[in-house]
């Protein structure tokens, strides 16, 4: 079954997200490869980060955590002859540690006979869009473009920082950017509710031509094959942030000339 929205689904922001971010990557590999052959290989790279901050994600991409209220009576504490004993305030609260392992998957194209990264495809995640995981995330950008890879971001979570401001790029809920290896401009793809997700180029090393990067097929294939109609209740509020009122009327119109 397909997606009622003609680009990405806000309600996959939530705690779909993981196996979205996953499965879109194994996607786009799969759809690049016979394009890519025999000169170039695509491969998935796992790198597995510590969520340093995930207060703002529990609830919504983690499960909630639960706080132990505490009623345990003051304690004394020992003493010596003559000196009164003194009584410890219990704690309010027993409250976890948060911290998540996340797996982020980034696609790889490279070089099939010297195995050289060519040009990374990487798919954000709300680590990368928040400190401290936003600065390291930056920093890996610098680490690319100074090693003349070519890079591709695809940006599908309304929330968080973007990566990359500048004073004339348009609002948008999700973008989609290319930056080419030397150049000192990116492409940028701005998107919101009612686009559908962009045909970009990949480049490859000169003198290859531009490979074809489909998302809104990529996207529709995992979202049929995952089956994730059957996880979604669409007549609840997709994750947060809160859609603005004109988006949300939108939504409302579209949900329910699908379902009639």
């Amino acid at each position: 079954m397909p997606s009622p929205f003609p680009g990405m689904d806000p309600y996959l922001e939530g705690y779909l997200w993981p196996d979205v971010h996953h499965r879109l990557a194994t996607q786009i590999s799969d759809q690049l490869t016979p394009r890519l052959r025999p000169k170039y290989v695509a491969r998935i790279e796992i790198q597995v980060v510590t969520d340093e901050s995930p207060e703002g994600e529990v609830g919504i991409m983690y499960p909630d955590v639960e706080i132990v209220r505490t009623s345990t009576p003051p304690v004394q504490s020992g003493s010596h002859a003559g000196t009164a004993l003194l009584e410890l305030t219990p704690a309010t609260a027993s409250v976890p540690l948060l911290e998540f392992e996340v797996r982020v998957a980034t696609v790889e194209i490279r070089d099939a006979a010297q195995n050289q990264l060519v040009t990374s495809i990487e798919i954000l995640s709300p680590v990368n869009k928040r400190e401290p995981g936003l600065s390291k995330y930056v920093e890996k950008r610098r680490r690319l473009r100074a090693a003349h890879v070519h890079l591709i971001e695809i940006d599908l979570l309304r929330r968080g920082q973007r990566v990359a401001i500048h004073p004339r790029l348009s609002s948008s809920l999700y973008r989609v950017s290319l930056i080419r290896a030397g150049a000192s401009h990116a492409d940028i793809w701005a998107l919101g509710l009612q686009d559908a997700l962009p045909a970009i180029p990949v480049p490859l090393r000169p003198p290859d031509d531009d490979i074809l990067l489909n998302l809104e097929e990529a996207f529709s294939a995992i979202y049929d094959r995952a089956a994730y109609d059957l996880s979604i209740e669409y007549a609840a509020e997709p994750p947060p942030p809160a859609l603005s009122q004109a988006d949300s009327v939108w939504m409302a119109q579209r949900l329910s000339e699908f379902y009639e």
